[in-house]
């Protein structure tokens, strides 16, 4: 679920609250399931309980997760966050284009890139 690069310079609360975001915006992870608790994340990353505690508060802060005391911490709901990538994930494709048009770029040229990555070669 989660994996960590420890060859990345960023601390590693950051790579667990970058992992968990793209897990919950790609809807692996719905609303109102539960995270694993701070102690087994801690445990299975071999990793101190404080940086679990750390991701955990920031993705809390972000609006993508909320805990409930006792419990422990569960997926907010992320729909409003996932429309706000979206919107600006279209303004940076429009930007690609345009600047692709600029430089010259063929539009096959643009979408066959496009397809590669979807794997519709």
């Amino acid at each position: 679920m989660i994996i960590l690069d420890y060859k990345d310079r960023r601390p590693i609360y950051e790579q667990i609250v970058e992992r968990f975001q793209e897990l919950m915006i790609a809807g692996v992870m719905e609303k109102d399931t539960q995270l694993p608790s701070v102690r087994s994340l801690a445990m299975d990353l071999s990793i101190n309980p404080n940086t679990i505690q750390r991701a955990y508060a920031e993705l809390e802060r972000q609006g993508y997760t909320y805990s409930v005391k006792g419990k422990g911490n569960f997926v907010a709901d992320n729909s409003n966050i996932r429309e706000n990538k979206r919107k600006t994930l279209y303004t940076r494709q429009e930007e690609l284009a345009r600047e692709s048009l600029l430089l010259g770029v063929k539009e096959e040229q643009l979408v066959g890139i496009i397809y590669q990555i979807y794997g519709r070669e």
